[in-house]
């Protein structure tokens, strides 16, 4: 069964500086009817405005997941780390048993566009830290998140992985085998695509249970992340 989320039901927040797009209920938007999926909590889609960003702010017991789709992050936390994330860069945050972080567009005039993703751990007792890698030069379906970092995927404190599918003028379509017994979630975060048939656009999303198999389809340019979920 495929249950469709369309990008206008969403949660929406305009402060500005950030412009915020929530998939699931988040901070002052609260739906019951979609609180997340699964272990997927939060998909933040966020457009931050040059110079501007998050403060100085605590997470704990999350796994948190930054996607930048344009621009550059600028990221900092207590840990001692400091990092820059470019178009194409996904970081891994384990929030673990404490961290405080900022997060910040790198630049002072042009826009940042990115993705924030939270899964629940399935553990807590985490140290804190994160770890980035860049898959801007992939295309088609790359493994970019697992639970045992295989296939050079950064590695996330649950039974989960995360797909990056990527279309462009020689990439048409991608299929992908499903466990029936796994819960599955697209999120079309650039440009349109067909899944299974059903036609999606950018900020839809869908939900897929007691599937076999998805089929992705785009004439275009198109970017896309594939959750599978226990």
């Amino acid at each position: 069964m495929i249950t469709l989320r369309p990008s206008s039901e969403r949660g929406h927040a305009n402060h500005g500086w950030l412009d915020s797009y929530h998939t699931f209920s988040f901070a002052n938007y609260h739906d019951p009817q979609h609180m997340g999926v699964s272990a997927l909590r939060v998909i933040n889609d966020d457009k931050i405005q040059g110079g501007q960003g998050f403060g100085a702010h605590p997470h704990q017991h999350m796994e948190i997941i930054t996607y930048v789709l344009q621009g550059a992050l600028e990221h900092q936390d207590n840990t001692g780390a400091r990092a820059q994330l470019k178009a194409g860069e996904i970081q891994v945050m384990h929030a673990g048993t404490g961290i405080v972080h900022s997060e910040y567009n790198a630049s002072p005039t042009d826009l940042l566009h990115l993705l924030q993703i939270w899964l629940l751990p399935n553990t807590k007792a985490v140290q804190p830290g994160h770890s980035q890698k860049n898959f801007a030069d992939h295309k088609g379906a790359t493994l970019i998140v697992s639970a045992d970092g295989r296939d050079e995927s950064l590695k996330i404190n649950q039974d989960a992985s995360i797909w990056q599918l990527k279309f462009d003028d020689e990439i048409t379509e991608i299929k992908h085998e499903l466990v029936r017994e796994r819960t599955y979630y697209l999120h079309v975060a650039t440009g349109e695509l067909t899944l299974n048939g059903a036609s999606m656009k950018a900020g839809d999303g869908a939900t897929l249970t007691d599937e076999i198999q998805a089929r992705f389809q785009s004439s275009g340019t198109t970017q896309a992340l594939l959750f599978d979920l226990p």
